[in-house]
């Protein structure tokens, strides 16, 4: 069958066309940017259900990003639960072991032995104390700043494990001896021919290797999934739309004869 101009499949095929992209500022709210994005899928959905197969409609779907409410409320939690065993165990250990005779804990494999340490994590960079200092507190602003569209639980205990460790670590810079911003983090844990190292450098670290595999897997913050993942599915979904619309006109053709 072929289309005139102002028939129902004409103005059907329009629709994606004029759906509104979704802005781009940082200054935006989360919850616009997930109506913006869910109307995105909406479109993307249609497009898929007028292709030919499973396989198009799927990509459809897949392009589509995850509603729900936002994870502010769980990245808070995890962050608090991180700074506060990180804080409890730096007391502790600063109050019971400094000065005194390391205690085994796995041979001498893992011993706990109070260090204070001046530079970044596991010991390293220790003449650049301000340096890890701002570092740490941009950490923190670039998190809080993603969490405004947070909507994925894994991304969620992810930055909190971060925000949690950095919290935990900037709290030594800027409150131990010798002053703020050069204040010198308190490691306890000592692992042989490894480093001395507290739990907020392993929540950081833990949280760092969740985001890597998740930015593999494709996940983003807000839900949605990366574009490199799905931009396969939908090239199929269009040229499989293409090609269907070809063959319709194709057996118009000769009907009009």
């Amino acid at each position: 069958m072929i289309s005139t101009p102002g028939s129902p499949q004409t103005r059907d095929d329009s629709v994606p066309t004029t759906a509104a992209p979704v802005p781009g500022s940082g200054r935006q709210e989360g919850v616009e940017v997930a109506l913006a994005q869910a109307s995105d899928g909406l479109a993307g959905s249609e497009g898929a259900a007028r292709s030919e197969g499973g396989t198009a409609a799927g990509a459809g779907r897949g392009a589509t990003a995850v509603g729900g409410r936002r994870r502010i409320g769980v990245l808070l939690v995890i962050a608090l639960l991180a700074y506060l065993v990180d804080l409890g165990s730096k007391l502790l250990v600063v109050a019971r072991l400094e000065n005194h005779a390391p205690i085994t804990v796995l041979g001498d494999i893992v011993t706990l032995q109070v260090i204070r340490n001046p530079g970044a994590a596991f010991g390293m960079g220790q003449a650049l104390t301000i340096v890890f200092t701002a570092i740490a507190s941009s950490v923190i602003v670039v998190i809080w700043r993603i969490a405004r569209k947070l909507y994925s639980l894994p991304w969620a205990i992810a930055l909190g494990l971060l925000l949690g460790g950095a919290l935990g670590n900037l709290t030594d810079r800027l409150f131990r001896f010798p002053g703020v911003l050069r204040g010198h983090v308190v490691d306890f844990i000592s692992v042989q021919h490894f480093a001395v190292f507290n739990l907020a450098d392993s929540a950081i670290v833990c949280g760092g290797i969740l985001v890597v595999l998740l930015s593999f897997r494709g996940s983003n913050p807000d839900g949605s999934t990366h574009p490199a993942a799905t931009s396969g599915g939908a090239k199929g979904a269009r040229k499989g739309g293409s090609s269907g619309g070809s063959g319709s006109g194709a057996e118009g053709g000769p009907k009009g004869e």
